[in-house]
């Protein structure tokens, strides 16, 4: 039978406790949320849907082609240049998605002939650019300079070293200046995801590579989301403009792929422009992270200190993981649940969004809903 095998695949699965479901929400959601990556409260923000709004309006539903035919608006290119800027760097380039904007930049800055060095605990969408580079890549040890030093003195020639700045699931820093000082070494270029950083860390919301003085700098590359912190949908590679406009000339995922949608460039230029004018959005975010954490760890759970905005707190298995997660809900709080694959140490975890409009109350009423349905 065509397919059959899938059929064991989902027995595994179920066996193992790691099925996966959709769950349609509605508008007006009950739920108290700390499972989106709305680090900002932008995503419902007046502001932010009439951006969105205003866009459709003047531009339509679609950006109606690839970037390189029709898809590339004025509206585009004002969101590029305010987000190079805001960010400290000479350039940018839009994408539909921060994931196709990872694939977009490993792909094209690891070639033929040359080395990617990746962290162990890289998101999926780095390790996928990984995979379809053409270079070869090295996989060294979680946040550590001196792996990167040793797996970039194996080889000559071109090479890039990949991280997250901020990693997904436990929250934490990667060491931006301490790998940066390993790349010069060895006259290779950094690339790092600062999708978890922008509108959190830095001056204002300017990220990771910001708040390290990296900014703007010749060999360094970074990729950002628009779907976290801003509020939108899409993604974005910022850089040097010899970098930005060879992607422009050689990235798959940006030259066979159909322009952002003009509402989600709207959106998140608004975004943009409401975090410039309110800068103290970041440092709320992060107060709310450790405020979680603290509260967490003081009624006995195990939560990792966090970073910036994403505070996880270990499960004792993949199914205890999501039998809690479904408990918080049943209790009105919305939580996420990663479980392995997505976790690559294979400790499943609740983890949670520290949001910057979360009040002292709702902070009180989520540490209190965890700590009572906890396995």
């Amino acid at each position: 039978m065509a397919f059959g095998w899938i059929d064991e695949q989902a027995e595994l699965r179920r066996r193992a406790g790691l099925v996966r479901t959709l769950r349609p929400r509605p508008a007006d959601s009950p739920l108290l949320d700390l499972a989106s990556n709305d680090y900002l409260g932008l995503a419902h923000h007046p502001e932010v849907a009439e951006g969105a709004a205003e866009a459709a309006r003047r531009w339509g539903g679609g950006s109606t082609g690839s970037r390189l035919v029709t898809g590339t608006t004025e509206l585009h290119t004002e969101l590029e240049r305010e987000l190079a800027g805001f960010c400290g760097f000479e350039a940018a380039l839009v994408f539909s998605s921060g994931y196709a904007a990872n694939l977009a930049a490993v792909t094209t800055l690891g070639p033929h002939g040359s080395l990617i060095v990746s962290d162990a605990l890289n998101h999926a969408s780095l390790i996928d650019g990984c995979r379809l580079a053409r270079g070869t890549t090295q996989v060294v040890g979680h946040a550590d300079p001196d792996a990167v030093r040793k797996a970039l003195g194996t080889r000559e020639g071109p090479a890039v070293v990949v991280s997250d700045t901020v990693f997904s699931v436990d929250g934490d820093a990667a060491p931006l200046a301490a790998l940066a000082e390993a790349c010069r070494e060895r006259g290779a270029g950094l690339l790092v995801d600062d999708a978890h950083g922008l509108g959190v860390i830095g001056d204002g919301g300017r990220g990771a590579p910001y708040a390290a003085r990296l900014a703007g700098a010749d060999d360094v590359v970074v990729t950002v989301t628009l779907s976290k912190s801003l509020g939108s949908q899409g993604g974005a590679v910022l850089g040097p403009a010899r970098v930005i406009d060879h992607l422009v000339n050689a990235a798959r995922t940006f030259i066979f792929d159909t322009g952002l949608a003009p509402a989600a460039a709207g959106a998140a230029l608004a975004a943009l422009r409401l975090l410039r004018r309110e800068p103290a959005r970041a440092s709320r975010a992060r107060e709310v992270a450790a405020e979680l954490h603290a509260r967490l760890t003081a009624a006995g759970l195990s939560a990792v200190r966090p970073d910036a905005a994403v505070v996880s707190v270990r499960a004792p298995s993949p199914e205890g993981a999501v039998r809690w997660a479904a408990d918080c809900r049943s209790a009105g709080l919305a939580v996420g649940c990663f479980r392995p694959p997505s976790v690559p140490d294979g400790v499943s975890r609740l983890r949670l969004t520290a949001r910057a409009d979360l009040s002292g109350a709702e902070i009180e009423r989520a540490v209190r809903v965890i700590g009572e349905t906890r396995p």
